[in-house]
């Protein structure tokens, strides 16, 4: 009979950067990990659970929450960090552009959001936080952002609606709102310039995101907060 003592949390976008420091995080925590992403590979420890699959997937996300149930008994937090940017001009963006970052950000939040939501009320407890943008609060010339606004600036309306929502039945709502962070997705070369985008003056590190996750997870009286952690970006230039 598995023990179901031990707290578990979900995580999309699992399989590299943001996600995978946030994986990391929660085992230090001893926290039981259910990890998503495109391409994940299977893990070796017990605690530690893969699931392959595309999240915009209904069928991922059905994959994803009933499998977590079967296996550690229950479901104390979701991290929705699953998310893609294409930067180019708005008017360059193809139907394809516009379909895959529909699918990874709002898709992939949505579907599996809703089967979570309804698994953690059946507790009356549990904590959803998502990983949106700063930028769609602190728009600049020279940087495309309408299809991250349109989409990440959903979950940040979304996750208000929802915590409000779900208040009164035990289940928190909140999100992270990141600067640009070191990453894949930035070159070495690319990280001065872009550090002085940041009244900081610096890009933010993955563990700045994952802390601020972590922070949100153990603030019982926190919810409907869109957590800036960008450096001051979106406080002004």
């Amino acid at each position: 009979m598995t023990s179901t003592s031990q707290k578990v949390v979900v995580v999309t976008g699992a399989s590299q950067g943001i996600g995978r420091e946030v994986v990391r995080m929660f085992q230090g925590l001893d926290y039981r990990v259910v990890a998503t992403a495109r391409s994940i590979k299977p893990s070796d420890d017990a605690n530690v659970m893969a699931i392959a699959g595309d999240i915009g997937d209904p069928a991922t996300a059905q994959r994803v929450i009933s499998e977590t149930i079967a296996r550690f008994g229950r479901l104390d937090t979701l991290v929705n960090n699953a998310g893609i940017y294409i930067g180019k001009p708005f008017t360059e963006h193809t139907l394809e552009d516009y379909a895959a970052v529909v699918n990874v950000n709002l898709s992939g939040f949505y579907h599996i959001t809703q089967l979570a939501i309804a698994e953690m009320e059946r507790h009356s407890s549990g904590h959803v936080v998502s990983v949106t943008a700063s930028v769609i609060d602190a728009p600049r010339t020279g940087v495309y952002s309408v299809l991250a606004a349109l989409t990440k600036g959903g979950l940040n309306a979304a996750t208000k609606s929802l915590a409000i929502e779900y208040a009164r039945k035990g289940i928190r709502v909140n999100a992270v709102a990141p600067g640009i962070i070191k990453s894949s997705m930035h070159p070495p070369e690319t990280h001065k310039a872009l550090g002085t985008l940041h009244p900081l003056g610096r890009m933010g590190d993955m563990s700045d995101i994952a802390n601020a996750i972590l922070f949100l997870d153990s603030a019982p009286f926190v919810t409907g907060e869109i957590l800036h952690v960008d450096g001051g970006m979106s406080a002004g230039h």
